[in-house]
């Protein structure tokens, strides 16, 4: 990888560092908010899915426009409105004004994340994807292994508005380096010109490509799969398991630190050994560790930290080729139109995931959450489903491949 491909990936992880710290500092807040406001899981989960189901309606609008203009332009102007939202969130005196100022922050920041993948993915070729994307997704692990921990750590400290505070002075002083470094991403624009359609052709395209359709689906299920037992770890390991508020931050941290090391090596070994089979090894993986979590009896703190760390491994890992094989089912001029639309169906669904998680578990009156087992069941069928989806995928894009058409994939 060259130098300047590393600079630019290095800038892309620190502002998806800071992205992701505000989606993932939510949910372990849960233990804070629930008794600040005197709100119950089902609310709780509103201010989680808040976030993504605005984030998911700005991805698919942005859907629409986002080619035809500088990918730069577009990522500085949605990174400045997602630091407004953040702020508005660490200002919020009441649940009603902390859920606007989600969707505002949602809003914007629903169109980072699929500018981030669609400018590695112009800057990148497929061949060395995989250890680019694995870059990127390290954002999530520094996020996990500093982010979350040193924002519960000040949030113990003076109060839960620090954290929202945190992010925002980080974002801006970010911000600079940003506007001078990254490079204008407008090639796409000029390349694909005359290649240029309307939303209804644009929507309708998504829907006559399979290859498009199982790239979302994966992405659906995926998502599902995650974010049915994330909102509710860290109160559960507090009320239900008894650990202490400063216990439980090791979760993270120490899930975070491992998966530092871990993404880098599995995108290498992804580009290797191909992308479908990392991904189905990692997310088999995934199924015996969410049982555990989901269903865990009262064991010491170092075995959590086990079962909890390799679940952030191979969480982690798997959406590393799934990112890659995502990002190659259409070409450079209409990647960041597509990539915007895969954005809007992550945020949607981590949306559904944490609404539904929120009804199927209860908050009893000590604040112990009950029937958090189900919302594991839940998630390992829907990996299932992940499976199956990209095992079309692959079979699709190498049926392409083998007959010499645009997309090629591993």
């Amino acid at each position: 990888m060259e130098m300047k491909e590393r600079a630019i990936l290095l800038l892309l992880t620190l502002l998806n560092f800071t992205h992701i710290m505000d989606f993932m500092i939510l949910m372990p807040l849960g233990n804070y908010l629930m008794p600040y406001f005197n709100i119950s899981s089902q609310q709780f989960s509103w201010l989680v899915a808040a976030y993504t189901f605005s984030a998911g309606l700005s991805g698919f609008l942005a859907a629409f426009f986002v080619d035809r203009f500088d990918r730069k332009r577009v990522l500085l102007l949605a990174y400045a409105g997602f630091l407004i939202g953040t702020l508005c969130c660490a200002v919020a005196p009441s649940f009603e004004f902390l859920l606007i100022a989600r969707v505002v922050a949602g809003l914007f920041g629903g169109l980072i994340g699929a500018q981030v993948l669609s400018i590695v993915a112009d800057l990148v070729p497929y061949e060395r994807r995989g250890a680019a994307m694995g870059m990127i997704m390290a954002a999530f692990s520094a996020a996990s292994v500093f982010g979350v921990p040193f924002g519960l750590y000040i949030a113990n400290l003076f109060n839960w508005h620090a954290p929202f505070f945190f992010v925002v002075i980080l974002g801006s002083l970010l911000v600079p380096f940003l506007i001078k470094f990254l490079p204008k991403m407008d090639k796409h624009v000029h390349e694909g010109a005359e290649n240029k359609i309307g939303p209804v052709t644009l929507v309708a395209d998504v829907f006559r490509n399979s290859s498009q359709l199982y790239a979302l689906g994966l992405t659906a299920s995926m998502m599902m799969g995650h974010f049915m037992i994330i909102p509710f770890i860290n109160p559960f390991m507090e009320f239900n398991m008894g650990f202490s508020k400063t216990q439980t931050p090791l979760i993270y941290m120490v899930g975070g630190m491992l998966t530092i090391f871990t993404s880098p090596m599995i995108g290498r070994v992804a580009d290797k050994l191909g992308k479908y089979n990392v991904f189905v090894v990692l997310i088999l993986a995934s199924i015996p560790l969410i049982a555990l979590i989901t269903n865990l009896p009262h064991i010491p703190f170092f075995l959590v930290l086990c079962i909890t760390g390799a679940w952030f491994v191979v969480s982690a890992g798997r959406f590393i080729p799934a990112q890659a094989m995502i990002s190659n089912v259409v070409p450079p001029e209409r990647r960041g139109s597509f990539m915007s639309f895969n954005s809007s169906v992550q945020q949607l669904f981590v949306g559904f995931a944490s609404v539904l998680a929120g009804l199927i578990v209860v908050k009893m009156p000590d604040n112990t959450i009950d029937h958090y087992e189900v919302t594991g069941y839940v998630s390992i069928g829907m990996i299932l489903v992940a499976v199956s989806v990209a095992t079309m995928l692959h079979k699709r894009v190498s049926r392409e491949s083998s007959q010499h058409l645009p997309v090629l994939a591993q």
